[in-house]
């Protein structure tokens, strides 16, 4: 027996990592004999570039930046020197995950860390970045990466804004390029298609997860829709389009598009070809998935739905271990259902584990993998 262990991230309770190692466990206690390969998945949420680093041996290069508020941490970036490509997160240094929940606040929250990285990629001699847009704290269009980059932005009476300074979009009222941009293209990973504007965009969908109060959400759609307006004056784009993918990250794909060569991945197809996962599923009898939670959103491109329709294309058999509701789950061979977990509870990331655990071991010594 042949299986193929590929989970994706449970959100706020196990990595892909974490889920890969206790899937692992448990197959080797169960049966001794069968042969194993391990290839967590990502498809550009939280830690996609991180994961893709570590499965394909990337080193990373740490350095010291700040968090989406501003405050000191260190960050790092993978580097692959021979092709002069920098791998980061934007989750690494402006990500919810680094912010306590009063921390949360889309007025003075900044990329300005992530362009800290990218700064120190360009001294490594990057010419391109690969960005994992997923886990943002942020919607302020890339404006803290371009600010990194040599980018300034004016108030009204001509002055700087420095870095996390409140309301920053709101008081900015010029921006002035650098004389020469970096030579730089970016690929930006994502696992949304939504665009920037609209009540499917950035600010409606995902601002109130980063902060965003509901009575201030008119308010944030109109000071966005200046900054844009900045950007397009300094920009002059010849054919703008609000793209599929532009809702991502608070708009940093969008801001940065204006001013370097830059191309939207959306990140399963993306991650499935860098780790080659056709071959590795080809080599499997089961495949064995799962991620926090399958719905429709799942069935937009995300990695668990991407992986059951290429083990199906290829005649294999796949089992997935998630909280579902529906029948969305009615094509996989075989359904695990978590339980759902009470978030106000302290002990949830502990409960989590060993509800993924003890569903695994029970599916196992019936035999639904036999």
């Amino acid at each position: 027996m042949k299986f193929l262990i590929a989970p994706n991230a449970f959100k706020g309770t196990l990595t892909a990592l974490e889920a890969s190692r206790y899937i692992q466990e448990q197959l080797e206690t169960t049966y001794p004999k069968a042969e194993l390969k391990v290839q967590p998945l990502a498809d550009g949420g939280d830690g996609t570039c991180d994961l893709l680093c570590a499965s394909l041996g990337i080193p990373s290069i740490k350095c010291l930046s700040l968090n989406a508020i501003g405050h000191p941490m260190e960050g790092y970036f993978g580097w692959e020197e021979s092709k002069k490509v920098a791998y980061l997160d934007v989750s690494t240094c402006s990500g919810l995950a680094n912010l306590e929940v009063e921390e949360r606040n889309t007025s003075w929250t900044s990329t300005y860390g992530t362009g800290i990285l990218i700064q120190e990629a360009l001294k490594q001699g990057a010419n391109q970045i690969v960005l994992g847009l997923g886990g943002s704290a942020t919607i302020d269009l890339g404006a803290g990466i371009l600010q990194a980059l040599g980018f300034l932005f004016l108030d009204d009476h001509g002055r700087e804004l420095p870095a996390f300074c409140p309301d920053f979009l709101a008081a900015c009222k010029h921006i002035q390029r650098p004389l020469k941009l970096p030579n730089l293209s970016f690929t930006f990973l994502c696992d949304v298609k939504n665009p920037f504007f609209g009540p499917k965009g950035a600010v409606q969908i995902f601002g109130p997860q980063k902060g965003l109060r509901l009575d201030d959400m008119e308010k944030t759609e109109k000071i966005t829709s200046d900054f844009f307006n900045l950007l397009v004056k300094k920009s002059l784009p010849e054919h703008w389009k609000d793209l599929p993918g532009f809702g991502a990250a608070g708009g940093i794909a969008m801001g940065l598009d204006f001013f370097f060569p830059c191309q939207i991945e959306f990140g399963s197809s993306y991650f499935f070809e860098q780790v080659n996962l056709r071959d590795k599923v080809g080599w499997a009898d089961w495949i064995i998935t799962g991620e926090g939670q399958y719905d429709s959103q799942s069935e937009e491109g995300k990695a668990c739905y991407e992986l059951k329709n290429l083990a199906q294309n290829l005649g294999k058999k796949i089992g997935l271990i998630a909280s579902s509701h529906g029948d969305l789950t009615s094509e996989f061979d075989v359904f695990l259902e978590l339980p759902p977990l009470n978030f106000s509870d302290p002990t949830y990331k502990n409960k989590a584990q060993d509800q993924f655990q003890g569903l695994l071991k029970e599916a196992i010594l019936k035999g639904l993998f036999d």
